[in-house]
């Protein structure tokens, strides 16, 4: 038996294994991904030295969690697939060949606005679900992800996948499932909005004459700068501002144009369309 089994092994599913494997939670031996794609699976046998397949079902069979890893369009046929393993089928069915009981396999998800509801619905009520929100910085482990349990599922459980979440970067648990759709918002999505910040103040450099390299070196250091100060202090985001922005200065003059603007709006504006997409996504 393997400790955990993906089924996808796309950019995000590679980031993990990567991080389990080169944190030494994991040896490649006790890790399997099945991937559509011959190439994906070449990809990562080569890469991490993990079994491959193209049998989801074998996954099922030879791990005791199981990670889905696939798109969102594409899980319930994958859960079709699985739930086979488990059901026993109208009578006069043919029965699964190796049957499996439902509470001997946990299931993590990070298909993107999936509910736990959907799970249960295809695999059963009681099965051993945990959903996660992780985003992007996850592939150079600086992840954060959210995770939540369905009823079926065990604290041991949960502090399992808090566990592989962790080896990517920071992961927290949730009480509330509808929380996801925040956490979708602000940092799922988040990513995309520091890159657009980035690109910004760069194309502003550039446009007060700095060579596009260097605008963009000074955006990206300038960042982890911030962060970095803003992670270490005692102080709160304010604060901070207040201690760059000298009365009269430059700083100053610029945080006047970015309240004229609106941005403290524009941000929240952008969030709450993001978290109201994932709640559509959810019921569709």
């Amino acid at each position: 038996m393997k400790k955990l089994g993906f089924i996808g092994g796309g950019n995000m599913a590679e980031a993990l294994m990567r991080g389990l494997v080169e944190g030494g939670i994991f040896k490649p031996a006790e890790l399997v991904a099945s991937d559509v794609d011959p190439r994906r699976r070449q990809t990562i046998k080569r890469r991490l030295k993990i079994e491959t397949t193209a049998d989801n079902r074998a996954v099922l069979r030879e791990s005791r969690a199981i990670l889905l890893a696939v798109k969102p369009q594409n899980i319930d046929e994958v859960l079709r697939e699985l739930a086979t393993v488990f059901a026993p089928g109208p009578p006069g069915a043919a029965q699964p060949a190796r049957p499996i009981a439902l509470k001997d396999r946990l299931f993590i998800s990070i298909a993107a606005g999936i509910t736990l509801g959907r799970f249960t619905a295809a695999l059963g009520p009681q099965a051993r679900v945990v959903r996660v929100m992780p985003n992007a910085p996850a592939m150079v482990g600086q992840g954060m992800a959210a995770l939540v349990r369905a009823p079926g599922a065990s604290k041991a459980d949960l502090s399992f996948a808090l566990r592989l979440f962790r080896a990517v970067g920071d992961a927290v648990a949730l009480d509330d499932e509808q929380l996801l759709d925040a956490v979708t918002a602000l940092s799922g999505s988040g990513p995309a909005y520091v890159y657009l910040f980035v690109k910004a103040l760069a194309d502003s450099g550039v446009a007060e004459g700095l060579p596009r390299d260097l605008a963009v070196r000074m955006a990206l250091k300038t960042l982890r700068g911030a962060e970095e100060n803003m992670r270490r202090s005692t102080m709160d985001a304010a604060e901070l501002i207040r201690v760059v922005a000298s009365p009269g200065g430059t700083t100053e003059a610029a945080l006047r144009k970015f309240a004229e603007s609106g941005f403290s709006d524009i941000v929240g504006q952008a969030l709450h369309a993001a978290a109201q997409r994932s709640r559509e996504l959810g019921r569709n």
